[in-house]
């Protein structure tokens, strides 16, 4: 699209495919005919009721599941056609696509997915979650431009807030503690400060954002609230709190399979828009483009979500529960000593628990790799590697691993303790199974003359 002023409605027709002619007569129009919006705004309290009342896209010829639309262009019928769509007068909102870096068919309707998942306006789905978190921060932030960014972050943002940013781009970062209303406050300067970042829950030390109140805060000055809740698809939905955009790895739990890589912005659809500008959009230039047939792909498992979610959430509490009553130090939000248990209790979606991730604090590293070491090569509880939210368990060493982009300095500031090991619980097994292995590995490492503290 190339004026995306003209397409500010994102209305869009009923599934029927053009024919014939690219001509629209003067009655079909924005205000008379019937039509489907584009990204429709969800009157559902719980996501999945949400996406379940998602536009369905049938296929071809009338399959259940879509067609994978796997075409890089798109032909017209009139000469005169593609003029109008460059002018931005004709776009996907009726059916008519340029080129798949624009829009594609099969990316729009796992777009429309995101959406109704975050109640969120509209939704672009990228090639990566660091594509989509770079893309919103770039749009919303100019050169000489200034953030206020949690200090506990996934290390390649902090990495992009830390290092390229400011060298490429001349945009600086404030990191706070987030927790600290008042240092969050305190942090942003009116008329410069433009983006206030945060994860929901924070990699790797599971803090629990307060959402409400921090973008409270940010919108007394006048600053973006931009969420990463990579952790609690299902859980918890910022927007609906407060947040203005809200960005996803698709690549974790959505995607479920740890096979495919991809990103999500949520957000209004003035700030999609602007992303596919012709001029001046990041979506557009820097093209972070989804694969059609990696949409179709998680299209296919975004309507299990819930379901998987609540399996992982449901076995990261018990075995959180049992881990702390071995004596070990657990950190999860569903247990009623975390600090922010009754804040997440207050505000996450019922029924979907507290999140899958827990994360067990063994001091050292030594121990860490110790523990992990016996848990996948000797009692094959889950996997040494790093990511999230697949079905088996993945467990990492943070500092060493997905935080290394750290300073120590700045990992003492985030609360990342050497010996931190990150737990994404699976659902593979049965729950007593594979409480089974963890015992026995952790029995195995009360016996070794290594393991002095427990």
């Amino acid at each position: 699209m190339a004026d995306t002023k003209s397409h500010s409605n994102f209305v869009i027709s009923d599934n029927k495919k053009r024919t014939g002619s690219d001509d629209f007569d003067d009655s079909n129009n924005f205000k008379t005919i019937k039509k489907q919006m584009l990204f429709p705004t969800s009157t559902h309290d719980d996501p999945a009721a949400s996406l379940a009342a998602a536009r369905h896209e049938f296929g071809e010829h009338g399959g259940v599941n879509m067609s994978i639309e796997a075409s890089a262009t798109f032909t017209v019928m009139e000469p005169e056609t593609m003029r109008r769509m460059f002018s931005g007068e004709l776009g996907p909102d009726r059916d008519f696509f340029i080129y798949s870096r624009h829009f594609n068919p099969t990316v729009l309707n796992l777009s429309r997915h995101m959406a109704a998942l975050e109640f969120t306006e509209a939704a672009y789905c990228t090639s990566s979650g660091m594509a989509a978190i770079s893309s919103v921060l770039l749009q919303l932030v100019s050169s000489g431009g200034h953030m206020v960014a949690s200090r506990a972050l996934y290390g390649g943002t902090h990495a992009l807030l830390t290092h390229f940013l400011p060298r490429a781009c001349n945009i600086t970062t404030t990191f706070v503690d987030i927790n600290d209303l008042e240092m969050v406050k305190n942090a942003m300067v009116l008329g410069q400060t433009k983006v206030l970042y945060f994860e929901s829950v924070s990699n790797p030390t599971l803090s629990v954002a307060n959402i409400p109140e921090l973008s409270r805060v940010a919108h007394e000055k006048g600053v973006k609230v931009v969420v990463d809740n990579t952790f609690a698809p299902m859980v918890i939905s910022p927007a609906r709190l407060g947040a203005d955009v809200v960005v996803h790895s698709i690549s974790k739990f959505i995607s479920g399979g740890a096979d495919i890589i991809a990103g999500a912005v949520c957000g209004p659809a003035s700030l999609v828009n602007s992303m596919m500008d012709l001029h001046q959009g990041t979506l557009m230039l820097l093209g972070p483009t989804m694969n059609a047939k990696v949409a179709f792909e998680l299209s296919e498992r975004i309507p299990h979500l819930g379901l998987r979610m609540k399996e992982h959430c449901h076995r990261a509490l018990v075995f959180a529960t049992r881990m702390k009553k071995l004596g070990l130090k657990v950190i999860y939000p569903g247990l009623e000593d975390h600090p922010n248990h009754n804040l997440l209790k207050s505000f996450g979606n019922k029924d979907y628990g507290f999140g899958g991730l827990l994360c067990v604090d063994m001091e050292t590293e030594e121990r860490a790799n110790r523990l992990m070491n016996l848990l996948q090569n000797t009692t094959q509880f889950g996997l040494m590697a790093v990511s999230l939210g697949y079905y088996e368990t993945l467990m990492s060493c943070s500092g060493s691993s997905t935080s290394s982009e750290l300073n120590a300095e700045e990992k003492a500031l985030a609360g990342i303790s050497p010996g931190l090991v990150r737990m994404s619980i699976g659902y593979i097994g049965t729950l007593e199974q594979r409480w089974s292995q963890f015992e026995k590995a952790l029995s195995r490492m009360q016996d070794s003359a290594t393991f002095n503290k427990y």
